[in-house]
């Protein structure tokens, strides 16, 4: 993506010094001259105006058949996918429908009952505190990627879930679970899939001829480039092996997103147009505020409002965004993982310069809940050995002493070693995971629980011997 901060200095820079617009495109067909032709590649399409004034496509959608990456290429957009789920619920909510200030068990009664209610906008914007479905499975027996997960499997996940990551409406926290429910509300409000919804209501009017969504892997979709990811010997294929869609799953091109920006942006979504309540921010509970819109980030980048958003499936990358002022429109989509890897200093620095959305999610991720220990005391690390269980998650580990170290061993025989940062917590090993235990009246270990950026307190009961 970091390219991409280097496109918008020369396309801007350039307009402003006057110099031709042939004379621009050369300098952004050399910015991607390093990419070889014969590996995956990227499509890249700019609009101005509401007009596409570039369009490129490079390297190869299949690398087993020699097939090239084409402008009509379907390549799978990420988390660009939000924003098309939010327009869903945004033309129910105009149709009367549902509302953005419904509880989400009206439409979703199976979610457990929490002590405070969560909204349909809360979920919209990140604030609702359901805990992200994927990180959930990462502590799991099965992670993401290695079974194909469905909708319906998330929503099993959820009910599953005692607690939130935090109270509703008090902390941005990005969670994909939020996304994958409102396809759900999608489906059961309007009696329609969210495929065929969205394909009448926004693919053809937008003129999103090649777009649609990836809700069955078994599918024969013409024309899909093939993901990949490299390793010590070369390009692998690295596909999302999974059925859930609404939080990402779109498979598209990069100059139909652009009509989609151009339909937008125009005033021609819903009547009247939804496009101000595409762009309505809601603070938090205590008045700070939260840029993230309806499945767009609302952001400025030096001196320069930008909405957007980025993605990543899979191999699969994707960035698309839009400069009010200028009236200008970027797509970019890629097959290839080694797209993060592709700067120089100067694309860095403006990298951080714009602060794009990654950067903005690591800042503002919630802090770690804490846990209430009924005594407090350095416990000694054998005290911590034993077999834990998760209903939340359905899996199992065995933590063990070996070499004066905690490791944690998975079902998968994967292994992870404990670090103490605290009595009775600790961290996993080069990760951001905290692993917190609890004791009992008689201050024996009962319980654990794991902390990550996207889920909080993830529950593992220890088993008696």
């Amino acid at each position: 993506m970091f390219i991409l901060v280097l496109i918008c200095s020369i396309f801007f820079g350039e307009i402003a010094r006057g110099q031709s617009w042939q004379d621009t495109i050369g300098q952004i067909d050399q910015l991607f001259d390093h990419y070889s032709s014969d590996n995956p590649g990227y499509q890249l399409a700019i609009s101005r105006h509401g007009q596409i004034i570039y369009s490129r496509a490079q390297g190869m959608a299949d690398m087993e058949r020699f097939t090239p990456l084409s402008k009509i290429s379907l390549i799978e957009a990420g988390s660009v996918s939000k924003q098309f789920t939010a327009a869903a619920i945004l033309l129910l909510q105009q149709e009367g429908k549902l509302s953005l200030d419904d509880d989400v068990r009206k439409y979703i009664p199976e979610l457990p009952r929490y002590r405070n209610t969560i909204t349909l906008s809360q979920m919209m914007h990140h604030t609702s505190g359901l805990k992200d479905w994927g990180s959930l499975m990462s502590l799991s027996d099965w992670p993401r990627g290695t079974k194909v997960y469905t909708n319906a499997e998330v929503l099993s996940i959820m009910t599953k879930q005692g607690s939130l990551n935090q109270e509703p409406g008090t902390v941005y926290a990005y969670s994909n679970t939020n996304y994958v429910m409102l396809a759900t509300i999608v489906e059961r409000t309007s009696g329609e899939s969210l495929a065929d919804f969205t394909r009448k209501r926004i693919f053809i009017p937008a003129g999103m001829n090649h777009t649609q969504w990836r809700t069955d892997i078994r599918t024969i979709v013409p024309n899909r480039a093939i993901a990949y990811a490299k390793g010590e010997n070369g390009f692998y294929t690295d596909m999302p092996n999974e059925d859930v869609y609404g939080n990402g799953g779109l498979l598209t091109t990069a100059e139909d997103l652009l009509r989609w920006n151009i339909f937008y942006t125009s005033g021609k979504l819903g009547m009247p147009s939804l496009f101000p309540e595409q762009l309505h921010l809601v603070n938090l509970n205590n008045g700070q505020q939260n840029n993230y819109a309806a499945g767009l980030r609302i952001d400025f980048v030096k001196g320069r409002k930008v909405i957007s958003h980025d993605g990543a499936t899979a191999a699969y990358r994707a960035l698309l965004e839009y400069y009010p002022d200028e009236d200008v429109s970027i797509a970019w989509l890629s097959n290839n993982a080694e797209s993060d890897k592709f700067t120089n200093d100067f694309a860095a620095l403006h990298y951080l310069l714009f602060k794009t959305s990654k950067d903005l999610t690591a800042s503002i991720s919630a802090p770690t809940a804490k846990l209430t220990y009924v005594h407090r005391i350095p416990g000694k690390l054998s005290d911590y050995i034993g077999e834990y269980y998760s209903n939340e998650v359905e899996s199992g580990l065995f933590i063990s002493l070996v070499e004066g170290k905690l490791i944690i061993t998975r079902k998968n025989k994967s292994t992870f070693t404990l670090v103490r940062t605290e009595p009775d917590k600790f961290q996993i090993s080069d990760s951001k995971v905290t692993v917190n235990f609890e004791r009992g009246l008689n201050h024996k270990v009962k319980m654990l629980s794991f902390t990550t950026p996207r889920v909080h307190n993830v529950l593992f009961n220890k088993l008696p011997k």
